[in-house]
């Protein structure tokens, strides 16, 4: 091909190439921005159902979505004016008996059982060098580098509250204006096929929605009953584990295990819980499992689209490679929209050709 002004065609190139790097800066530094309004979108998507509901009984929307915005800061609010002092409280109490453990020269007697353990598990290791490797390692920490972590992570909690603010505000406002945007996006596709796409919109964002109110609810459920079962079984700090049982909850696919084996771990740790505990709490998570993964889960995810467990875990580790726990979590729905396109839209038209 012949080019008739290298100059020119140079120029524009140079133009493209330097609006696409701005292209990408700009989006490095909105990052944050764009995690906020995403972590909104998404959250409202799954207040969205509640809000339908409501509206099928008769409400009028802005009265639907007052009274959800007003349950989800009640909700909120309670959390926070209950469960959160009783929360301090057992984190300080499980700080003190740490260090009542190590006072009483106990820590030495949990190092050497677990060394024991070690070592008649795994007789070719080296357990005194390893150990020793171990110890080397804590003495040679910088104090003034943990102060200077500490700190840091001191400002990373108040940003942690400022963005859930933020989150918290355009969620109310994507909530109430959820049919403006949806109309806003479906003005944009040509009348013609306008119809098909605001089907798959629905089912895309209905999906998403009860995505959402599922997750929570699997989270509800885990927590109040870790809760109950943990105070009966008189367990260490037993609200403490019950919000770490509704938190990994939240995680898809290996929350809920990955919360067990830490509540197990907790119960067996001497001085705090007993082997028996810990025996007894392993059961019960192990038929919990069961239960959620054969009975809960299904009944409660049955409305939105199912997801076949190659793709849940390819989603998952895709997600939250990207964004952490939040992709993880959103992942998932990403998936399940994709695949209402991937079923009816690329496949049919494949077969009409």
């Amino acid at each position: 091909m012949k080019v008739h002004n290298p100059f020119r065609v140079a120029f524009v190139a140079t133009l493209g190439v330097g609006l696409g790097l701005l292209l990408i800066g700009s989006i490095q530094t909105l990052s944050t921005i764009l995690l906020y309004v995403g972590t909104a979108l998404f959250l409202s998507l799954g207040l969205d159902p509640i809000v339908a509901f409501l509206e099928r009984r008769g409400m009028k929307r802005w009265l639907a979505v007052l009274i959800t915005i007003l349950g989800v800061l009640a909700v909120f609010a309670g959390i926070i004016l209950i469960v959160l002092p009783v929360i301090i409280g057992q984190i300080s109490q499980l700080v003190t008996e740490i260090s009542q453990i190590i006072r009483q020269g106990k820590w030495d007697d949990i190092v050497h059982g677990v060394q024991a353990w070690i070592q008649q598990r795994f007789p070719a290791l080296n357990i005194d060098q390893a150990w020793g490797y171990v110890t080397n390692w804590f003495g040679s920490l910088d104090v003034g580098s943990i102060g200077g972590g500490l700190i840091a992570a001191g400002a990373t909690v108040i940003a942690g509250f400022t963005g859930a603010f933020i989150v918290l505000i355009l969620t109310i406002y994507f909530t109430a204006s959820t049919p403006n945007l949806k109309r806003a996006v479906y003005q944009l596709v040509p009348a013609s096929r306008r119809e098909r796409f605001i089907d798959l919109g629905e089912q895309i964002t209905d999906s998403v929605g009860y995505y959402v109110m599922g997750q929570v609810s699997l989270g509800v459920i885990n927590g109040v009953l870790s809760a109950i079962f943990l105070s009966i079984i008189q367990a260490p700090f037993p609200a403490v584990l019950a919000v770490i049982a509704f938190f990994f909850s939240l995680i898809p696919l290996v929350g809920t295990l990955t919360g067990s084996t830490i509540i197990v771990l907790i119960c067996f740790i001497p001085g705090l819980g007993s082997t028996t505990t810990g025996i007894i709490a392993a059961i019960y998570y192990l038929v919990y499992m069961q239960v959620e993964a054969y009975i809960l889960s299904p009944r409660i995810m049955n409305r939105a689209v199912s997801v076949p467990g190659a793709v849940v875990v390819i989603a998952a580790l895709a997600g939250g490679s990207l964004l952490g726990l939040l992709g993880a979590l959103i992942a998932i729905p990403v998936a399940a929209s994709i695949l209402i396109i991937y079923r009816q839209v690329v496949i049919p038209r494949q077969n009409e050709r």
